[in-house]
This record gives C-alpha cells, sequence and structure tokens, in this order.
C-alpha cells in the first residue's frame, strides 16, 4: 500500500512541491489550502496524472476551532477515497511571513504569527494523532532564522524556535508509538514567500548566495528531498532532530 501524507499549505510554494515530489515517489497525498481552492485542485490534477491519489481540504491553521471538523472531514476522506483508516505522515508546513522589525511589530502582527506557526502547528497534530499510524512520521517545518538573525524577523522567528521546542517533545512523547518527529529548517528559498522577494529580487538573491557555503540560494527542490528523504524508512532512527537544509548560509 502506499503511503500517504498529509501536507499543510500544499497548494502553493514548498508545500506544492513537496506534494508533487512525494507523488512522484510514488506516495498519495492530501494537501490543505486556505483560500486558492483552483490552485489546490490544480496540485490534485497534478499528482492524479502522476498516477497517485490526492485530494485538497480546505483548513485555516490559524483558527483552532476548525481542527475538530477538520479531523472529521479527512477520516472521512481517508476512509471512503483512498480506502484506508490512518495517514502515514504528517508536514506542519502552512505558514505565512510578516516583516517587521522588532520596535515595529504589531500585537496584531504576533498574535497572527503565533496562531498560525505555533498554536496552529501544536494544536492541529494534537487532533490528528489519532489518524496518524503507528511508525509513522510527522515533520515541522521551522527555519533557518532560528540559528541566524535578519533584521525584521524576530517575531517570525520567535515562533519557529518554538515549533523545534515541540518537535523534541512530541518525538519524546510519540516515541512509545515509534511515531519519529523532527524539525526542517530551510534557509533562503526561491518561492513566493515574503511576496517572492528572494526569488525576485536580483540583488537580495545575490547577497543571499554569497554568505552561501554553497554560492547559491535554495530551490523547492532542495527542500522536497530533504522531506523525501526524511520520509523514507532509512530515516526511522533519525527523531528529535532540527535539519536544516540551507546550503550553509551564515556559517
Amino acid at each position: 500500500m502506499n503511503k500517504l501524507v498529509l501536507v499543510t499549505g500544499g497548494s502553493r510554494g514548498l508545500g506544492k512541491n513537496a506534494a508533487l515530489m512525494l507523488a512522484a515517489k510514488g506516495m498519495d497525498v492530501v494537501i490543505t489550502y486556505l483560500h486558492n481552492k483552483e490552485a489546490a485542485d490544480e496540485v490534485v490534477a497534478s499528482i492524479r496524472w502522476l498516477g497517485q491519489k490526492a485530494a485538497a481540504l480546505p483548513l485555516n491553521v490559524g483558527d483552532v476551532s476548525m481542527f475538530g471538523s477538520f479531523t472529521d472531514e479527512l477520516s472521512e476522506l481517508i476512509s471512503q477515497y483512498f480506502e484506508r483508516e490512518n495517514i502515514d505522515a504528517l508536514i506542519n508546513n502552512a505558514g505565512m511571513g510578516e516583516f517587521a522589525a522588532f520596535a515595529d511589530t504589531t500585537e496584531a502582527q504576533f498574535d497572527g504569527l503565533m496562531n498560525v506557526h505555533l498554536k496552529g502547528a501544536f494544536f492541529l497534530t494534537q487532533s490528528l494523532l489519532p489518524l496518524v499510524n503507528n511508525g509513522g512520521k510527522v515533520i515541522n517545518v521551522s527555519s533557518g532564522l532560528t540559528r541566524f538573525s535578519e533584521t525584521g524577523f524576530c517575531a517570525y522567528a520567535m515562533m519557529k524556535a518554538g515549533v523545534e521546542v515541540m518537535t523534541r517533545y512530541l518525538a519524546l512523547e510519540l516515541g512509545p508509538r515509534q511515531i519519529s518527529v523532527n524539525t526542517l529548517a530551510p534557509g533562503a528559498i526561491e518561492t513566493d514567500f515574503g511576496g517572492g522577494v528572494v526569488r525576485d529580487n536580483t540583488a537580495l538573491n545575490e547577497s543571499i548566495a554569497s554568505k552561501t557555503a554553497l554560492g547559491r540560494v535554495g530551490s523547492p527542490d532542495d527542500i522536497g528531498k530533504a522531506m523525501l528523504m526524511l520520509l523514507s524508512d532509512e530515516a526511522q532512527w533519525l527523531n528529535g532532530q532540527r535539519i536544516e537544509v540551507s546550503g550553509g548560509i551564515h556559517l
């Protein structure tokens, strides 16, 4: 039976790329999306074209009140469409960015980041635990910004640091079920994150590349390949770890 993976925020950016790469390796995929159903449907169609099963469900990861009904909807979906009872892996990828210096960060910006990146990831994983197979995997997406600092990302990096702590505790507490939990921390990647600034601003792209040991900015494929590695059977003994995929930035 194919592995079944749930990717939050899978209609765009790193989530979309990961979903397509997982499908290319023979996995079935459920993605979530916030507003853009058309984009999500395109990802689903692409996965099905690759010969795998796929579906998309709406989810606001910043709204904990949705998680109970979402879990019920997911359970029904995987039973009726995927003809199984559980998922094999959860990738907590959905997120959003706020660029604001510490002195200028508003309470609304802070709460928005916290609700999506930290509170949302915590309580969504909690809600989905009954649907994760024993021996399954959880990947929490963090950021290189928890290791190095860049002006304007204080609140964002704080939330991602919390996610990394959560990873270690989940790895400990889910160990009896043989569920491994790891953090994947991308560096600067050429996506639409932050309005596509890393991808589209040539001067910024070149500046980041000059600070990276491998001499370039990362691509979505770099992150997708790392996710594949973490989901592989060969990585079963890897647990409670932070894996930075940044090409060696700010070493």
